[in-house]
């Protein structure tokens, strides 16, 4: 059973079809790409897997269970996480408050036991306090824990965002183009974290991203997208080398 399976996936905006009969099947611990030129689909794909929009037609299953059209809020809590092109972050929170955000499904306290600082209150932020610290230590992160977000390095900030989508405990971790942004020391650094997530996580990642060195270096398969609809599919070198991939999205 796929860890993300997707038939037949549409959607219109005012008459205009921008995804139109979409699949993919993501196994377990697979690292899978989902590229295209500017304008394909790509984030209003991601859209639609998070419950930002409601497809008109088709099916999203994630492990078994079907979560098309469901809230984002259910959707993450059944075990997708996702970060953003344009970072959002909580920026004049800490670097910890923000990894503490993404662990608040998981420890909750109810609002009586926050407002009047009952025992269970100081029990659960304990808790969070010491997972999100294991979770900087992952991302080199914990020694900026006291600092507000917005005062990282754009690199860094990526890195916090991902931490931060790890918090929440998924299944499935959507990553939006990651790179976008970086200079190529950074973007290095992205593919060796993102790897290693994979690993010490156990996770299966989907990953849109223009930087063809970064999809090559990491991705095992790859989706290719174009005007809303699936152009290729398959093994990354077949897909990068497919003639139709280059005339359509190298522009060759």
């Amino acid at each position: 059973m796929a860890m993300l399976d997707v038939k037949n996936l549409s959607i219109s905006f005012g008459g205009l079809k921008a995804v139109d009969d979409f699949h993919m099947a993501i196994e377990k611990g697979q690292l899978y790409g989902l590229i295209g030129p500017n304008g394909a689909g790509k984030t209003t794909v991601f859209n639609l897997l998070t419950g930002v929009y409601k497809p008109d037609s088709g099916s999203i299953e994630l492990d078994g269970m079907n979560i098309t059209g469901r809230k984002t809020t259910d959707i993450n809590q059944a075990g997708v996480a996702r970060t953003f092109q344009n970072i959002r972050l909580f920026k004049e929170l800490s670097v910890l408050d923000n990894v503490k955000a993404g662990l608040h499904n998981h420890h909750p306290y109810s609002t009586i036991e926050g407002i009047l600082r009952l025992p269970r209150y100081f029990k659960v932020e304990k808790a969070m306090d010491e997972q999100a610290m294991e979770l900087l230590k992952v991302f080199d992160l914990d020694g900026e824990a006291g600092y507000k977000a917005s005062n990282l390095p754009y690199g860094k900030q990526r890195k916090l965002e991902i931490a931060r989508a790890l918090a929440t405990e998924p299944k499935l971790l959507l990553l939006d183009e990651p790179a976008a942004g970086m200079n190529p020391n950074e973007t290095k650094e992205l593919m060796d974290t993102i790897c290693f997530v994979r690993e010490h996580f156990d996770m299966t990642i989907l990953l849109i991203e223009h930087d063809m060195k970064l999809v090559s270096g990491i991705c095992e398969k790859l989706t290719v997208l174009n005007f809303g609809q699936v152009l290729a599919e398959g093994g990354t070198s077949d897909v990068l080398n497919d003639p139709e991939v280059i005339k359509a999205y190298l522009g060759e």
